[in-house]
C-alpha cells in the first residue's frame, strides 16, 4: 500500500461521487425493439438473431444453458442482468473470470461501489488517490484490498484441502447470506438457486491475493484451488445434459473452458453432441488469428459448437446485452423451464 496515498486523500471524494447504477431488465420491455431490429441490418440484425437463439435455448426443455462472463460488464452496469438471468431461471451454470465474480460482484455485495469516471482522467493523479480505473469506471483500491482480505478470512475458516472454484464460491455465497450489505448479488442468488459458478482462472483476481495471504499465514495448513477437478465437474454437467447452449459475454478462458467440455467428454469415452446453440457478444476480432478464443464457426471445426444455431454479435456488450436479456425476460418462456439440479454430480 502506498505510503503517500493519504497526501491527496481529501480530493479522493471528488473522484468517487457518482456510483454506477445497474440496469434493470424487468423495468422496460425490449421486445418491440428486438422485433424491429430483425428487419434492419448489420449489428442490429445480428443482435435480434442472437436474442431469438437465446429464446430458443430457454424454450428447449432439454437444453442446459451455460452463461460465460469475461471483461468488465459487471462493473459497468450489467450486474443485475446476470443476477436476473439466474433468478428467473434463464441460465443453469456460469463460467466466469475471477474478476467478474470477486472484484466486481462480491466487492459490491460487501457494500462497496463502482463509480462513473472518465477515460481521459490523469492516471498518475488517480494513483496518488489510490483509485483504480477500468476505462471510464473507478474503484477505490483500499476497498478492493478489503475484498482481498475477506477472501482470506473465508479461506481461513475452511478445512485445509483442495477446492474447486465452484466450491469456494459456494462458501462465498454462504458468507454473503449472513454478512452481505448489498443483497441479491450474483453469488448470493446463485447460492440460493443452486446454480454453480466456475472460475477456471480464479486466482487472476482479488481471490488470488486473498488466497496468497491465506497460504502465507498458514504455510502447512491451507486450502488450494483444483482447476483440473472443476473441468471434470463441468464436463460431467455436459455429459449429463441432453442438449446445451452457450450465452457468452466476451471470450477468453471462460468461453474456451466451457467449449472444451465436449472434447474432454470424448477423451473420457463419452458420446456427447456439440453445443447445439451458441451466442457470443464480443468486440474482439479474428485478425490476430484468435478472436479471444476463436469464432463460433471455427470452434465447430474442433467439434465444440454446432453451426446451425450460432450468432456472433460484434458489439460492446453493455449496449446490446440489456436488449437481449429484457426481450427474453418479457417473452416469459423461462416460466415453463424446470430448474436444473447438478448436486448429484458434485457429491
Amino acid at each position: 500500500m502506498s505510503e503517500n496515498k493519504n497526501l491527496t486523500h481529501n480530493s479522493k471524494k471528488s473522484f468517487l461521487q457518482n456510483p454506477v447504477e445497474h440496469i434493470d431488465i424487468t423495468s422496460f420491455d425490449a421486445r418491440k425493439i428486438i422485433s424491429s431490429m430483425e428487419k434492419m441490418s448489420f449489428v442490429s440484425r445480428e443482435t435480434a438473431n442472437a436474442a431469438n437463439i437465446f429464446n430458443e435455448m430457454i424454450q428447449d426443455k432439454d437444453c442446459t444453458i451455460f452463461l460465460t462472463l469475461a471483461g468488465s460488464t459487471s462493473a459497468a452496469g450489467c450486474m443485475n442482468i446476470y443476477k436476473d438471468l439466474v433468478k428467473y431461471n434463464m441460465v443453469d451454470a456460469i463460467i466466469a473470470t475471477g474478476a467478474s465474480i470477486v472484484d466486481m460482484d462480491f466487492f459490491e455485495a460487501l457494500g462497496f461501489k463502482h463509480y462513473q469516471g472518465s477515460q481521459f482522467q490523469n492516471d498518475t493523479e488517480l494513483r496518488k488517490n489510490y483509485i483504480d480505473r477500468i476505462y471510464d469506471t473507478y474503484i477505490d483500491e483500499e476497498e478492493l484490498q478489503e475484498c482481498d482480505q475477506k477472501i482470506c478470512e473465508i479461506a481461513d475458516t475452511l478445512e485445509p484441502r483442495s477446492y474447486t472454484s465452484r466450491e469456494f464460491i459456494y462458501e462465498m455465497g454462504k458468507y454473503l447470506k449472513k454478512n452481505s450489505k448489498k443483497k441479491d448479488s450474483l453469488i448470493e442468488t446463485a447460492y440460493d438457486n443452486n446454480v454453480p459458478i466456475f472460475c477456471p482462472a480464479f486466482t487472476d483476481s482479488s481471490a488470488g491475493f486473498g488466497l496468497v495471504t491465506h497460504q502465507e499465514n498458514n504455510p502447512k495448513n491451507h486450502i488450494t484451488i483444483d482447476s483440473i477437478r472443476e473441468l471434470r465437474e463441468l464436463t460431467e454437467i455436459k455429459i449429463k445434459s441432453k442438449g446445451s447452449g452457450l450465452f457468452m459475454i466476451g471470450g477468453g478462458v471462460p468461453k474456451n473452458f466451457v467449449q472444451d467440455t465436449v472434447i474432454c467428454a470424448e477423451l473420457l469415452g463419452k458420446e456427447v453432441e456439440m453445443h447445439k446453440y451458441a451466442v457470443q457478444i464480443t468486440v474482439a476480432d479474428s485478425r490476430d488469428g484468435a478472436c479471444s478464443s476463436s469464432t463460433l464457426k471455427e470452434a465447430s471445426s474442433w467439434g465444440k459448437v454446432d453451426i446451425t444455431k450460432e450468432q456472433m454479435v460484434f458489439a460492446e456488450a453493455t449496449s446490446v446485452l440489456p436488449l437481449i436479456a429484457s426481450d427474453a425476460y418479457h417473452k416469459g418462456d423461462w416460466k415453463n423451464r424446470t430448474r436444473k439440479n447438478f448436486s448429484k454430480i458434485f457429491t
